[in-house]
């Protein structure tokens, strides 16, 4: 598969007709072995102009179907959608099966076989701390660069922030968000399960995402190397 998807990217590339020994060659396999892969795409209704001895064009206008996988890139979009229905928040854990059944409907018929007997698996071990707010709104709010305020609770302990949260980490059991905090105007980390409720506020966060990415990034690394010394 990931042959035939290789094909397909030499021909859009090429000029002119590519000779079925130049593919060959690109690609470290037979010549027959390409011939046998040029009549597979025009099977697969790949519109792939020419003949033996002159040459193969790909004809203009061709779009690449919405998914050419190889067995190990389904088997690790398998991986990922199983972590995340364990460990992801609900909404993209609900997501993570839909995504699957997607996968499903658009693959060639001789690929599913992968997703039916893959022999990978993650092993349910700890089950994920459930959350008691919408991660799906948060998460929209992140995307649009709100502020949120937030009630946060630890051990009873109940405090109301106003936040620019720009990361979601999604660990075995629990999810964190990391965030500009007003209140302490620092950096701030947030298990989300200790959320009580949030209200996304009107104010767009004032400095660009990346940039408080890059600027926590660089916190954290020197607070990693201090530990270190």
């Amino acid at each position: 598969m990931n042959r035939l998807f290789s094909i397909i990217q030499v021909l859009r590339a090429a000029k002119k007709p590519v000779k079925a020994k130049e593919l060959s060659e690109k690609l470290e396999v037979s010549v027959r072995t390409i011939y046998r892969d040029i009549a597979e795409l025009q099977m697969q209704n790949v519109p792939i102009l020419g003949e033996v001895g002159i040459g193969y064009l790909l004809k203009d206008g061709f779009e690449m179907p919405p998914l050419m996988l190889t067995p190990e890139e389904l088997e690790a979009a398998l991986l990922g959608t199983q972590w995340v229905a364990r460990s992801g928040d609900k909404s993209l854990a609900k997501s993570a099966s839909t995504l699957i059944d997607k996968i499903n409907a658009v693959i060639p018929e001789h690929m599913r076989y992968v997703l039916l007997k893959s022999p990978v698996v993650i092993p349910t071990t700890t089950e994920a701390v459930a959350d008691t707010i919408n991660m799906s709104d948060f998460r929209t709010a992140m995307r649009d660069q709100k502020k949120i305020a937030i009630v946060y609770s630890v051990g009873g302990n109940r405090s109301e922030r106003v936040i620019w949260p720009f990361i979601i980490g999604y660990f075995e059991t629990v999810r964190v968000v990391a965030a500009w905090c007003e209140r302490r105007n620092a950096f701030r980390h947030f298990r989300t399960d200790r959320i009580e409720s949030f209200e996304i506020l009107a104010e767009i966060v004032p400095k660009p995402i990346e940039q408080l990415k890059a600027e926590w990034r660089e916190i954290e690394k020197n607070r990693t190397h201090q530990d270190q010394t």
